[in-house]
């Protein structure tokens, strides 16, 4: 694994940090007045999702790890474990459903997930950006609410509550981002 200076750390970067990996969630450059400059790093544990803010000098050598990255198609779920089964060999896998936290309701039949590896541990999963969902709750069109800033609550088919502008109606069906949790465009 290649070792960076601990000034070439940015966020994103997986780091293997006093036994454990680590991703760097938050990077600044301190160049205090007396002493050196260093970085001071807030990383997020890859395994059990624990914090830690580190100071990195330059002078300090950190291993870097590259993920592997690997396009898994979604089966089902059974007992809390999500299972996957890989598009090319077509083994399946089980992963805990708590992997992609707050997402998770957005995960459907058939969707294809990129799940990330550490040798042969999976360490996360990343939903598509953008999902179709359809709308089974909403209150009715009001009439002349034209202002361009308006929005109105809406209950997806997943159990997901979203902000939506006036003019989507119930039974409709939007995009959503898996990121901002937030209404996109109509579908």
């Amino acid at each position: 694994m290649p070792k960076i200076n601990g000034n070439e750390i940015r966020p994103g970067n997986v780091l293997e940090h006093n036994g454990g990996l680590w991703v760097a969630v938050k990077v600044a450059h301190v160049k205090p007045g007396k002493g050196g400059a260093f970085a001071q790093v807030e990383m997020k544990n890859l395994r059990n999702g624990s914090k830690l803010n580190e100071r990195f000098r330059s002078a300090d050598k950190v291993e870097r790890v590259r993920l592997e990255q690997k396009d898994q198609q979604f089966l089902y779920e059974t007992d809390g474990m999500l299972v996957f089964m890989d598009n090319e060999t077509f083994e399946q896998i089980e992963i805990p459903a708590d992997i992609l936290g707050d997402r998770r309701p957005f995960l459907q039949d058939g969707m294809t997930v990129q799940v990330e590896y550490y040798e042969s541990e999976a360490l996360s999963a990343s939903l598509p950006e953008r999902v179709t969902c359809t709308i089974v709750e909403t209150e009715p069109v009001v009439k002349g609410q034209t202002a361009a800033n308006s929005f109105k609550p809406a209950t997806l088919d997943n159990g997901v509550r979203v902000m939506v502008p006036p003019f989507v109606a119930q039974d409709e069906a939007i995009v959503v981002s898996t990121e901002t949790m937030e209404y996109v465009e109509r579908a």
